[in-house]
């Protein structure tokens, strides 16, 4: 019986910190959608900090990031954020998104040569 109780409340938790992640992501997206990156970024910073055993969610993370950077006219550092993603997830969605939006800020040249070529760190 302690046995079963021990798992279930374990189960419960992981549940919960599932649920505490999305609702943080849920949250920057609809920050995103308002505008207001300043809040993006704090829930973004909370869910990576749920995330942290959940390496998968990392991409899709740094990719909000990456786009709130280019409203806030942080272009390299959004750029640099999209090539750490190619680099660390170069087979996932986020990366095939991440080279289109390279592209689209080479294209409205608002990168300088060094700046799209740059070694991700």
């Amino acid at each position: 019986m302690r046995t079963l109780l021990i798992l279930t409340l374990l189960a419960a938790m992981v549940g919960c910190t599932r649920w505490s992640l999305d609702h943080h992501l849920n949250n920057a997206y609809r920050s995103y959608e308002r505008g207001n990156c300043e809040d993006v970024m704090l829930e973004l910073s909370k869910a990576e900090r749920k995330s942290r055993s959940r390496q998968y969610l990392q991409p899709e993370i740094s990719l909000l990031r990456g786009q709130c950077l280019e409203r806030q006219n942080l272009f390299v550092d959004a750029a640099q954020t999209y090539q750490f993603i190619i680099a660390r997830y170069p087979t996932s969605e986020y990366a095939y998104r991440a080279k289109a939006r390279l592209d689209t800020l080479q294209q409205l040249g608002r990168l300088g040569s060094n700046a799209s070529s740059a070694a991700p760190l």
